[in-house]
């Protein structure tokens, strides 16, 4: 084995994909002071956080991973305690990419196959609680459920999934599959678009295609990092391949957020009414034809979709349960846009309407 040349290989090494990325970076920030934190990245800006030792590799490029890997045996040694892989593709409009492949899929297996020679003593995988089947209220999702990926992140994630456990060899596995994640200044694409319409008084603002009761699950960054933590002082205690639902064991519905945010925004209950598919499909190919708007007639057909988490395993096995829930924070969300709305748009990947400027 080569021997490393950092004194700090003392502590446990610890490898990151993605570190620049939201979770990502609050990962390394949360494992820095007692680790040592590699972080994987594309070249150039945004940066890891300065906790962390920055080697660029391209995850697209198998080459790329290999030269990384490389480097962390000449300058950290052969042993690495957990690998977070956070890098992946994602585009919430829909569109298909070859990135899905190449990035989250393809990527995922060159970096296992680099892995092989290393002294890797677990793998974490962030995958999605959109894999699953969506439920109805009061039937919560277990890490058993049925999968039926709906659009190309959650299939890519399925697929990724697959190739862990064809590709893992000796290296003990973890998935979490993680529900909408989100923060104080929101972050989470369909929240934030959300309480965009709502601020900014669209007339979408006041229709919805589904059952404004049906609801997603959500978790906040903090305490997904926190089950990062957890999955990786725990790794000797856990089976070989594992996965655990990370997320709010209470849903959040499209109407609670709707009411939330009108009350936060104007002191009153916002007005939603539920459109029949059929119409609520021909406005947005409409809006399709004169702009970009963020509803696309494909999320119409997933309206309904109820997604509600069982988070057992993660309590009893990690000692995990989540700190935040996204109604207590959501009033905090509102008040952070209005605060600060050049801020907020420009952190939510947001236009500012030309009125706001």
């Amino acid at each position: 084995m080569t021997q490393p040349s950092d004194p700090s290989i003392q502590k446990d090494v610890i490898l990151v994909t993605g570190s620049s990325g939201l979770i990502g970076s609050a990962v390394v920030h949360k494992l820095g002071l007692l680790n040592t934190v590699i972080g994987f990245d594309r070249a150039g800006p945004p940066y890891p956080p300065e906790e962390a030792v920055c080697i660029t590799a391209d995850m697209t490029d198998k080459a790329s991973i290999e030269q990384a890997l490389a480097e962390v045996r000449e300058r950290f040694g052969n042993r690495i305690a957990s690998v977070v892989h956070l890098a992946a593709y994602y585009d919430f409009s829909g569109e298909p990419s070859p990135l899905y492949e190449n990035l989250t899929v393809q990527g995922t297996k060159h970096l296992l196959e680099a892995l092989q020679s290393f002294e890797v003593e677990q793998f974490i995988f962030s995958s999605s609680n959109l894999i699953y089947k969506p439920t109805t209220p009061g039937h919560p999702l277990d890490e058993n459920a049925p999968l039926d990926p709906a659009w190309d992140y959650p299939k890519s994630k399925v697929e990724t999934e697959n190739v862990i456990h064809q590709q893992r060899g000796q290296i003990p596995t973890v998935i979490l599959r993680i529900a909408g994640a989100y923060n104080e200044m929101g972050h989470s694409v369909p929240v934030v678009h959300q309480i965009q319409r709502i601020y900014e008084r669209t007339l979408t603002s006041h229709f919805y295609s589904g059952d404004t009761a049906s609801g997603n699950a959500y978790v906040h960054i903090d305490d997904v990092v926190d089950a990062i933590r957890l999955t990786i002082e725990q790794h000797h205690q856990l089976a070989p391949e594992t996965v655990f639902n990370i997320g709010e064991a209470k849903p959040v519905s499209y109407g609670e957020i709707q009411e939330t945010t009108g009350q936060v925004l104007y002191g009153t209950d916002w007005t939603t009414i539920e459109l029949p598919k059929l119409l609520a499909k021909a406005g947005a190919y409409a809006q399709d034809l004169v702009g970009d708007p963020f509803i696309k007639p494909w999320m119409i057909e997933r309206a309904d979709d109820h997604y509600e988490l069982n988070i057992d395993k993660a309590k009893q096995q990690l000692n995990w349960q989540p700190r935040y829930t996204l109604m207590t924070t959501l009033p905090t969300i509102i008040k952070n846009l209005q605060a600060h709305p050049d801020l907020w748009y420009k952190v939510n990947g947001l236009e500012l309407p030309s009125e706001l400027q």
